[in-house]
């Protein structure tokens, strides 16, 4: 297996596009996952609430995917970022578990592209200053693979290229909760040299919710001024470097699948692509950034190709990142547990045939703490944005519902509002009836898509999200792939089309609590936020009472 893992790369401003070499060797040759999300349940990337430190010190160290997979019989290998605040000082405080060979970038250099440091296995850091990063990451990777090939154990090898996230100086060793504007200097991704003439007449593309002549969205968002020129023109730019620091990335796809050809393995080897998160620039007037629950920052690239993985071909089955490790591990045939968040994905035609209609549709969307834009222009602290949030997508609805800590709502049908502009929840108390839910007093089952024939009111949808979001913010293991579960124990309600049902009326409405805060805070802080539980359904019988 091969993981390729980029930082921040988009898939709504078409970035994939602009990449060749993954659409001959992977996209061509595999399955792309439309619906996959980021989700990782990672609440902060710097100490003390995140980061290398707070794994170090939560005992994952010892109980982490690479130790699982050695533990199936595989050697593993990682080259590039592994975590934030992994430095140069803590790397060996101590040494990530479980890798057979590795090289990890390290902070405070892990994003200027002509000053990576990397660490090798146990050797002491060493500085790769005026060399461009993606190139060193790169060359390391084919060394790598060059010791995975002649092993005969099976490998697993992650590579993970610090493009195309933006070029940062880091002013401190390590970031920590006390994070200011002055803490890291951003600036556009930087590309390898052979690239910078690349893409001149290249812009953002301009949809309908890209720098709009009226705010979107709620709290900090809602009060954002329209860019003027000179700010799209910059972010313009900044846009293209981001495509050309993918040129470097792209050519190492050709090299890595060309040595597996060489070998004669890649028939038998799996390549994932993906990257971490979404991001967006211009989009709802926002400066280049990645830190919202829109579809620019949670829909991500998601490509596999590999044995028995249909070719060309795209799906909808809805995935996150909390399924990669039940995804390898059984491709890895190592033993199934029962304690992941995730469920592995279908990989097969028939899998993935099977699975549209029981797998999943929701994916949990969470942030906390602080946001700050990465361009030249707003780069302002946001102290507020710490929100819950649920999408659910299925043929019938695509739904994004948003519970910030300000204590403001957001509800967008994006099969109607692709882009997310007409926050539905402003009108929660007006009946509606362009929605996609059937609405009876009786069983939905085998109704029609688009049956509806009676004004639904938004709040009732509303109370089914926010008792699925109660359940999905704390949830373990089964509970988070199979919530309706958790409130339906009876096994009757499958999904939100099920849980619409009239007769549940009363228990969402009326006995269940709702999402809130009490306070915005800069961390996950959980007494800052309720409820950590849902009541379930019991069904009573009417004769008896």
């Amino acid at each position: 297996m091969v993981f390729i893992l980029t930082d921040d790369q988009d898939l709504h401003m078409d970035s994939l596009s602009y990449m060749p070499f993954l659409k001959k060797h992977i996209t061509n040759q595999g399955t792309s996952f439309r619906k996959a999300a980021h989700n990782t349940n990672v609440t902060d990337v710097n100490p003390p609430h995140g980061g290398y430190p707070k794994f170090v010190s939560q005992g994952f160290n010892e109980a982490y995917l690479p130790l699982w997979l050695q533990e199936a019989g595989y050697n593993t290998y990682y080259i590039g970022k592994l975590f934030n605040a992994q430095t140069v000082d803590n790397y060996n405080t101590p040494h990530a578990a479980g890798w057979t060979g590795s090289d990890f970038l390290l902070d405070p250099y892990t994003y200027e592209y002509m000053n990576a440091t990397l660490q090798r296995n146990r050797d002491p850091p060493v500085s790769y200053e005026g060399q461009y990063s993606t190139d060193v990451v790169a060359k390391k990777a084919y060394g790598s693979l060059d010791d995975a090939l002649v092993s005969e154990k099976p490998f697993f090898l992650t590579i993970a290229p610090t493009a195309p996230h933006s070029n940062v100086h880091m002013h401190f060793k390590i970031i920590d909760g006390d994070y200011t504007e002055k803490s890291a200097t951003q600036s556009p991704p930087v590309p390898a040299e052979r690239h910078k003439h690349l893409f001149d007449d290249v812009k953002v593309p301009r949809t309908p919710h890209f720098n709009p002549d009226d705010p979107n969205g709620v709290s900090w968002i809602s009060r954002l001024p329209k860019q003027n020129e000179t700010n799209v023109d910059s972010n313009d730019h900044f846009y293209r470097n981001r495509l050309r620091s993918l040129q470097a990335v792209d050519e190492m796809i050709d090299e890595v699948v060309s040595r597996l050809d060489k070998a004669g393995v890649l028939n038998n080897t799996y390549i994932f692509y993906s990257t971490d998160n979404g991001y967006h620039i211009g989009q709802h007037r926002l400066q280049p950034g990645k830190q919202c629950a829109y579809e620019e920052d949670i829909n991500i690239p998601f490509i596999v190709r590999g044995p028995s993985v249909p070719q060309g071909q795209t799906t909808d089955v809805v995935t996150s990142h909390t399924d990669l490790a039940p995804t390898f591990l059984r491709l890895a045939g190592a033993e199934l547990r029962d304690d992941l968040d995730g469920a592995a994905m279908p990989l097969t035609a028939t899998g993935l045939d099977q699975e549209k209609e029981t797998r999943q549709e929701h994916v949990n969307v969470e942030m906390w703490g602080i946001t700050m834009s990465e361009g030249q222009y707003g780069s302002v602290l946001y102290p507020n944005h710490t929100y819950k949030a649920l999408r659910v997508v299925s043929e019938e609805y695509n739904l994004l519902y948003t519970v910030w800590c300000s204590g403001e709502h957001e509800l967008y049908d994006l099969k109607h509002d692709p882009y997310e502009t007409n926050n539905l929840h402003r009108s929660i108390d007006t009946p509606v009836s362009d929605l996609d839910f059937p609405t009876t007093s009786g069983s939905t089952a085998g109704m029609p898509h688009n049956s509806t024939t009676n004004p639904y009111e938004l709040k009732r949808l509303i109370a089914r999200l926010d008792t699925l979001l109660v359940v999905l913010k704390t949830c373990k293991a089964r509970e988070c792939t199979h919530p309706w579960e958790v409130l339906h124990p009876a096994g009757d309600v499958r999904n939100l089309r099920d849980a619409l049902h009239a007769s549940f009326d009363e228990f969402y409405e009326v006995q269940q609590e709702r999402v809130y805060f009490t306070q915005c805070e800069k961390a996950y802080i959980a007494e800052s936020e309720g409820p950590m539980g849902a009541k379930s359904y019991v069904m009573v019988d009417e004769m008896a009472l």
